[in-house]
């Protein structure tokens, strides 16, 4: 995500950081450079140019352009404003009512249907006990869809085939889902290309009834200020609580993400990153501050794999490493699991110094088809072979070609590289390299 802001963020502040002394003129290059790449990436124009003038102001300082390192400093300033524009942490926020009514309101297209499976997936993993009620009766197929997507969760679904009063279903939902004692109803309500009145008091209605204690905004992040400007509207005539920004992952400038919050005073609270039932996150400014400027996010990944893998099985990792004992087993087991975390790319966007390095990686790199060969490959091993890829032989190169459908020269290349990463490894655990070493082994 944000990959051609990031990039010329990137290079715009890099500029600064190579300089031991600052001027004003230095300053005043960058920022322009900065104001560049952010209305190119779509950014309502007013936010870039209030974010502008006070990163001017603060750099300008003169304990700034005076202390050890000035290009640290501004990008410091850059990261703290860059997060303010984004926004405060909000999360999900009940009312005495039982059960408590989250209601998604949003354009066609946005995704809602989708989202409303996958912010029940991600509620149910906190311990509430939920309902989805699918009250889009304009769209053909949304009750089905929301059905299918229902069962594939696990999360009940409420319906009624031949009403089509949208009020009488929200009504007989609640109750339903009051008599089946969950914590929270998600309604899918329906929507329209364009922004009408008729939806406008038809959700406004909606709301009343359902005394919703959440009222979210599903808006696409790929349309830019069209998404500014629903959110605007959607908020004055209805009343928002809150933001759900999808395909956000898809989205390579991140103009909506940056403005939407300053434009309406409405906060994000999830982003969408994927199509899977579990490619919700909460959102964090700080963080996708730090991702947008190359920081990585150590704190998601953290949590993207403890919850992805568990806490025990980082620990036994962690063993194997610090022993020495680190295997092609192993190795097939951490592939596995890091398929469950995300994408090699999204994984990377995480990690502190690699946005540089993932541009200059090809596409095939960070393609799920090189891992799916590595697998293969180890996969035709016997059980020794992997403990001890050193008896591999000439002989033994062939059958595990054969087997896995790759040629030698895959093999030698696996091999030579699991080599390599085992060597790094022990010397990460041991303190000997930093970013640098695990730039090396990554590649």
């Amino acid at each position: 995500m944000f990959e051609i802001l990031s990039e010329k963020l990137n290079s715009a502040l890099a500029r600064l950081t190579n300089k031991g002394h600052l001027t004003e003129k230095n300053i005043e290059d960058t920022l322009r450079n900065v104001r560049l790449a952010l209305l190119e990436a779509d950014v309502n124009f007013r936010v870039v140019k209030d974010f502008v003038s006070i990163i001017k102001e603060r750099a300008l300082n003169t304990e700034i352009l005076h202390s050890l390192n000035p290009g640290q400093q501004v990008v410091k300033i850059v990261h703290e404003e860059l997060t303010k524009i984004l926004g405060i942490t909000s999360s999900i926020t009940g009312n005495s009512q039982i059960p408590n009514v989250l209601m998604l309101v949003g354009l066609q297209g946005s995704g809602k249907t989708t989202t409303a499976a996958k912010l029940a997936a991600y509620m149910r993993e906190s311990g509430n006990k939920l309902l989805l009620i699918a009250a889009d009766l304009r769209r053909l197929g949304a009750v089905e869809q929301l059905i299918a997507l229902g069962n594939q969760i696990d999360v009940p679904v409420f319906y009624e085939n031949e009403s089509n009063n949208v009020n009488k279903v929200v009504i007989n939902g609640i109750n339903r889902g009051r008599e089946l004692g969950v914590d929270w109803v998600i309604l899918d309500t329906g929507g329209r290309i364009h922004l009408d009145q008729e939806l406008m008091g038809e959700l406004s209605e909606l709301k009343s009834i359902s005394n919703s204690s959440e009222t979210l905004l599903v808006v696409d992040a790929m349309t830019g200020q069209i998404a500014v400007e629903a959110a605007k509207e959607f908020d004055k005539k209805i009343g928002l609580t809150g933001l759900i920004m999808t395909k956000l992952d898809g989205d390579a400038r991140g103009g909506a993400a940056l403005s939407i919050t300053s434009v309406t005073g409405v906060p994000i609270k999830f982003i969408g990153v994927g199509e899977k039932a579990d490619a919700l996150e909460p959102f964090y400014p700080d963080r996708m501050a730090s991702r947008i400027l190359g920081m990585g996010d150590v704190l998601s990944l953290i949590e993207k794999a403890q919850s992805a893998i568990g806490k025990e099985e980082i620990s036994k990792f962690e063993q194997k490493i610090k022993k020495a004992n680190f295997n092609l087993e192993d190795f097939l087991n951490q592939i596995q699991q890091m398929k469950k975390i995300g994408s090699f790319s999204q994984i990377l966007d995480m990690i502190p110094g690699f946005a540089s390095i993932k541009t200059k990686m090809s596409v095939e790199d960070v393609q799920a088809n090189q891992l799916n060969k590595v697998e293969a490959i180890i996969n035709s091993m016997t059980l020794e072979e992997r403990y001890r890829p050193e008896i591999i032989n000439g002989s033994r190169r062939k059958r595990i070609a054969f087997g896995s459908g790759c040629t030698i020269q895959d093999i030698n290349q696996i091999l030579n590289q699991f080599k390599y990463m085992r060597k790094m490894m022990k010397k990460l655990a041991s303190g000997k390299k930093g970013i640098r070493g695990l730039s090396n082994m990554i590649r």
